[in-house]
C-alpha cells in the first residue's frame, strides 16, 4: 500500500505522520505500519530522511518508467502503421510468450500469427527485437476496421469505464486504492490510437484524468485534510 501511495506522487515522500494519516484511512494502525516502513528500509525499497520516507533510487527509476508508459509523447499521425513481422520459427514456447510480451509492450496488437502492427503516432526510435523486420505498411480499407482487428477496443473500453466509477467511489477508499494500481495496469495496454481512430466515448483520456485527479486528492489529504497539497500525478 506504501509503495503504491508512493509510485502516484511526485515527490514521492512522504513524512511517518502523514502516512500513518494515510493508511489509517485504510483500517491500517500505526504500530503495522511502523513494522512495514522498517522493512521496507531494510528491504532497499524506502530511504528514511529524518521523519521522511521517500522511495528508493531504484523505485524512482520504475515511476520514471511508469510515468512515461502511462502516456508517452506522440506526434502526429500521416495514416502510416508500424507493422512487425516474426521471421523466425520453431521458438520454444517461452520465447515465443516473451516476445509477445515485447511486442504488446510496445503498443502493437497482433492482426495475424506473427504480424503486429499499430499506428505510427508515437514520438519513439524503432524498437530493436532478434527475429523481428519492421515496416511501415499504410493499409487499404477503414483504419478504424484496422484497430479493432488489433486490439479488442471494446473491453478496453469497459474496463477503463468500470475504473473511472471506482476511482470515483470516495466512500470506500481500500477500493478507490485498488482501482488506481489497476489503473496503472490498464492504462500500460493502452493502444494509443490517434484521434482519428478513437471510437466514439473512448474513454482513455477521462481514465487519465481520473487517476491524475485520485492521486492528486490523496497528496492533498483528502479527504483527512491534513497533508500538504501536490497537484502531480502518475
Amino acid at each position: 500500500m506504501v509503495l503504491s501511495l508512493l509510485l502516484g506522487l511526485h515527490p514521492a515522500e512522504l513524512s511517518a505522520r502523514e502516512l500513518v494519516a494515510l493508511v489509517r484511512g485504510f483500517g491500517v494502525t500505526e504500530p503495522t505500519l511502523r513494522v512495514a516502513l522498517t522493512r521496507m528500509v531494510g528491504a532497499g525499497d524506502l530511504v528514511r530522511e529524518d521523519s521522511t520516507y521517500r522511495l528508493s533510487d531504484r523505485l524512482l527509476a520504475r515511476q520514471s518508467e511508469q510515468d512515461a508508459e502511462l502516456d508517452p509523447p506522440q506526434v502526429p499521425w500521416d495514416g502510416s502503421w508500424e507493422t512487425a513481422v516474426v521471421i523466425a520459427s520453431g521458438r520454444s514456447a517461452e520465447d515465443r510468450a516473451g516476445l509477445r510480451e515485447a511486442l504488446s509492450g510496445l503498443r502493437l496488437g497482433e492482426v495475424r500469427e506473427g504480424v503486429w502492427m499499430r499506428p505510427a503516432n508515437l514520438a519513439r526510435p524503432r524498437p530493436r527485437l532478434d527475429d523481428v523486420e519492421w515496416l511501415l505498411a499504410a493499409p487499404d480499407g477503414d483504419a478504424s476496421a484496422w484497430a479493432r482487428r488489433a486490439w479488442d477496443l471494446a473491453t478496453w473500453a469497459r474496463t477503463a469505464s468500470d475504473l473511472i466509477a471506482r476511482l470515483g467511489d470516495a466512500g470506500d477508499r481500500g477500493r478507490q486504492l485498488a482501482a488506481a494500481a489497476a489503473a496503472v495496469r490498464h492504462l500500460r495496454t493502452d493502444p494509443l490510437l490517434p484521434i482519428d481512430l478513437w471510437p466514439s466515448g473512448w474513454p482513455a483520456q477521462p481514465l487519465r484524468d481520473a487517476y491524475a485527479h485520485y492521486a492528486a486528492g490523496l497528496k492533498a489529504g483528502e479527504p483527512t485534510h491534513s497533508l500538504r497539497r501536490s497537484t502531480a500525478a502518475s
